[in-house]
């Protein structure tokens, strides 16, 4: 249980559900809740797929690829601070945009993979530490599959947390939509520059 509880902290903050409610709302500004909610589904299955391979494949993957993990760390920040700059900089959809959107949903669709998926929820970070917490070497199977577990369930509840996303976007509106999101894309700036700067720390350390 112990482990259990660890693992879920350490999930938890790195996965970040919370966080990742004010990226939803930014990449699907004006879609209808239909289209919101498969969005959101598609996103978290991605996710839960791409950790559940790399607990199952990354180490050994990583290993015959030579990747090192700073390299990994600062791609995956770059983009990350490339979408933050997007919500920071980025303007309001006019009328014809939305109802552009709302005729080809399937291709809004894609935003559950990129930024979503990629690199908000199964980010780097989330992808390492999911290799890290079932090495082979320190963890038995049994450990595996529960840390598995555990990160199946932080991602049903970043699934939660979009979904109840489109609530929260009605409480606040558009222009408190707009706001957070500014906000949140100056966080999501400093986190993803923090990223680079320990990947380039790490690698010539």
């Amino acid at each position: 249980m112990d482990r259990v509880l660890s693992d879920f902290i350490f999930f938890f903050t790195i996965i970040d559900p919370i966080g990742t409610v004010p990226v939803f709302l930014a990449v699907t500004a004006g879609l209808p809740v239909a289209v919101k909610r498969r969005i959101a589904i598609r996103a978290a299955v991605f996710s839960a797929a791409i950790l559940v391979a790399f607990i199952v494949i990354g180490q050994f993957l990583l290993s015959v690829l030579e990747i090192d993990f700073a390299a990994f760390q600062v791609a995956g920040s770059v983009i990350l601070f490339l979408f933050a700059l997007d919500m920071i900089f980025g303007t309001s959809k006019p009328d014809s945009e939305i109802a552009e959107a709302e005729q080809h949903a399937d291709e809004a669709l894609d935003t559950a993979v990129y930024p979503l998926t990629i690199p908000s929820i199964a980010g780097p970070g989330s992808i390492m530490a999911a290799i890290v917490r079932t090495d082979n070497d320190r963890y038995t199977l049994a450990e595996q599959a529960g840390t598995t577990a555990v990160v199946v369930s932080i991602l049903a509840i970043v699934l939660l947390a979009m979904l109840a996303a489109s609530r929260i976007e009605k409480l606040i509106g558009s222009a408190g939509a707009s706001m957070i999101s500014r906000v949140m894309g100056l966080i999501l700036a400093a986190v993803a520059a923090d990223g680079a700067l320990g990947g380039i720390q790490t690698y010539f350390a």
